[in-house]
């Protein structure tokens, strides 16, 4: 159903333009420029030519550019050793359709090839019900052991 694909800068504008508030207020905080999307899809394709830190894609639907998905094993704030963050954001047309939980799957593929960690960890505000949900249809456990002050849940799947 869906593709995952290195991010260029030929991306940047259909990218900053899947972006909506509910994307902002989840995942960015503010609106994208095309300066910092450029800028931060070349740190992704640093990335991968050194096979560390962050790693993203796009995520295309028939074709077209209808989300972000991304692993981090440098994220401070991940429980263990082994855990890689992932993070994903669907653009409003492709909602409700199933692609956050394919993307997610296919990321997680991407770490056991890569032998980037040994747990995929998604954050997520609770409040942030969507998100909450694809966690759990991607078979994620929410962590009920680990205590914290942030308001984030942490949901876990093994690798």
């Amino acid at each position: 159903m869906i593709e995952l694909r290195p991010l260029t800068e030929a991306d940047v504008e259909a990218h900053n333009r899947g972006e909506d508030e509910e994307t902002i207020r989840w995942l960015s905080e503010s609106r994208s420029t095309t300066r910092a999307t450029a800028d931060h899809f070349s740190l992704l394709a640093d990335n991968a030519r050194q096979r560390s830190g962050k790693r993203g894609f796009g995520v295309w639907l028939d074709g077209v550019l209808a989300g972000y998905v991304d692993c981090d094993p440098t994220v401070a704030e991940l429980p263990e050793v082994g855990d890689v963050n992932i993070a994903y954001g669907v653009h409003p047309w492709a909602r409700r359709r199933g692609v956050a939980v394919e993307a997610v799957g296919k990321i997680c593929a991407f770490i056991v090839s890569e032998q980037i960690g040994t747990r995929a960890i998604i954050r997520v505000d609770p409040a942030n019900t969507a998100s909450v949900g694809v966690a759990r249809a991607a078979g994620f456990t929410l962590e009920e052991r680990r205590a914290t002050e942030e308001p984030m849940q942490v949901y876990f799947r093994e690798l």
